[in-house]
């Protein structure tokens, strides 16, 4: 049985997906309510600083963010702002 040789992997920065990538700022606004939705969802709105229905929250442009986002994406509406 052949194996296969992994190369070392390079070491990886724990900040480096937490900071911004741009200075783009997203305006997060819930549209829909959370009512019948899962139990992940309610808390990745929570997390996100929603808690009413066209509360609108600013955030940073991070994969987490953007990821939260993507949860959720048919109970808000994002806009990409510029630096702020």
């Amino acid at each position: 049985m052949a194996t296969k040789n992994k190369a070392p992997k390079a070491p990886v920065d724990p900040k480096a997906q937490s900071t911004p990538t741009s200075d783009i700022t997203l305006v997060v606004t819930q549209v829909r309510s959370s009512i019948g939705c899962k139990e992940n969802q309610r808390a990745t709105l929570k997390s996100l600083g929603l808690r009413k229905i066209r509360q609108t929250v600013e955030r940073e442009d991070t994969p987490q963010i953007r990821g939260m986002i993507h949860t959720v994406r048919h109970l808000v509406a994002v806009e990409e702002v510029g630096a702020s």
